[in-house]
């Protein structure tokens, strides 16, 4: 905080700076880069990364993050970032949140205040937001309540990362790519299972493994199919900490694998024939995808009476609910498309990720349609 009043009192706010700002990823990735990469060459484009938030920073990396929340015009963000409820937000500047998600799924930042007794902290630096984005008009009102900002401040831009489901070329592409990178996949249905994590913290997200009988899926389902995992980074990243129970694979190596490396689904859905989740928001860019899906809610009371959830359960179906492993194998091999309720979840979820996201939402943040109008 010193140091961020430090660098505003002796620099100026660069106007073409653009900050792209994780303390999740490596890399960048999501939305993120969808914007970094239709920028023209014109814009100061930086970034700041780290993996993993509870991981701490150097000092000169500290030191270049208070330099660069001073002097960028624009900070962009996928999550929340603890800096920007307290560095000096100059008049000039504005923190837009392209939230890593679509959808409006599960209750997070203030939105869940209303849905428990227990004192929460919530990040206060979501009310600093200036602009945010969603995939549909339906749930402007739903980011706007988690981050305490007035609804003009959140616009239906659609996501700028499912692009890529409108995109032949590149479809075809990383498909042929992965199956070179996992010859496991190849002649064979791709299963691929992405729940969100349990726990109502960061820290103690994880997943219980219990209710994944691995030698029975195993006798249902090998011969037609391959089976992939895709944790939750949250919880992978406690697996890979050693903070939670683990699982072993080692006895099915035709069958099981794990893809959560993979930083970001979306390359993934591209592959899956069939996506088993729950209450994860990958239901969203999924639908894109027009391939089936189901959803394995074993704890289905506990969870919607709990976290908490914007809308009824049953607002986010268009496909199987199945409680048990036996229901599962056999929507697995049922492929149910259920088509009307497919419709209606795109029309109040996802209507404006049309392949042209990323094309809007940098007319929203930086008021330009075409990234050839600035020079």
């Amino acid at each position: 905080m010193v140091v961020n009043r430090l660098c505003a009192a002796v620099t100026k706010v660069k106007p073409k700076r653009v900050l792209f700002a994780s303390d999740v990823r490596a890399e960048l990735g999501g939305n993120l880069k969808f914007v970094y990469d239709y920028l023209p060459k014109s814009f100061d484009k930086v970034m700041d990364l780290k993996e993993d938030r509870r991981y701490r920073r150097s000092l000169a990396a500290y030191l270049k993050l208070a330099y660069y929340l001073a002097t960028s015009r624009y900070i962009l963000l996928e999550d929340f970032l603890d800096y920007t409820a307290f560095m000096k937000l100059r008049k000039e500047q504005q923190i837009c949140q392209l939230w890593h998600g679509a959808g409006a799924y599960k209750k997070f930042a203030f939105s869940r205040q209303s849905n428990t007794s227990e004192q929460i902290k919530i990040h206060t630096g979501y009310r600093r937001y200036a602009k945010a984005i969603v995939s549909a008009e339906s749930i402007r009102s739903c980011y706007a309540e988690a981050f305490s900002i007035p609804l003009e401040r959140v616009k239906a831009t659609g996501i700028p990362r499912t692009d890529i489901f409108f995109q032949k070329d590149y479809i075809q592409t990383k498909r042929e790519k992965l199956r070179q990178q996992y010859p496991i996949l190849n002649g064979k249905k791709v299963i691929l299972f992405a729940p969100t994590y349990r726990g109502t913290q960061i820290r103690d997200a994880a997943y219980d493994f219990e209710k994944l009988d691995l030698a029975y899926l195993y006798q249902q389902l090998h011969e037609e199919y391959v089976f992939l995992f895709k944790w939750h980074p949250a919880a992978y990243n406690n697996l890979k900490a050693n903070k939670t129970a683990a699982y072993d694979l080692c006895a099915y190596p035709d069958f099981y694998l794990d893809v959560s490396e993979f930083r970001d689904i979306n390359d993934l859905l591209l592959i899956a024939d069939t996506l088993i989740t729950d209450y994860s928001s990958v239901i969203f860019e999924y639908l894109l995808t027009n391939k089936p899906i189901i959803y394995y809610v074993h704890d289905l009371d506990e969870y919607e009476g709990g976290r908490g959830l914007y809308f009824p359960f049953s607002d986010y179906v268009y496909g199987d609910v199945v409680k048990t492993l036996p229901e599962l194998v056999d929507s697995i091999r049922a492929e149910n498309m259920a088509e009307e309720q497919r419709a209606a979840f795109c029309e109040r979820f996802m209507k404006e990720c049309d392949g042209k996201s990323t094309e809007k939402t940098c007319q929203w943040l930086f008021g330009f349609l075409d990234s050839k109008q600035i020079k």
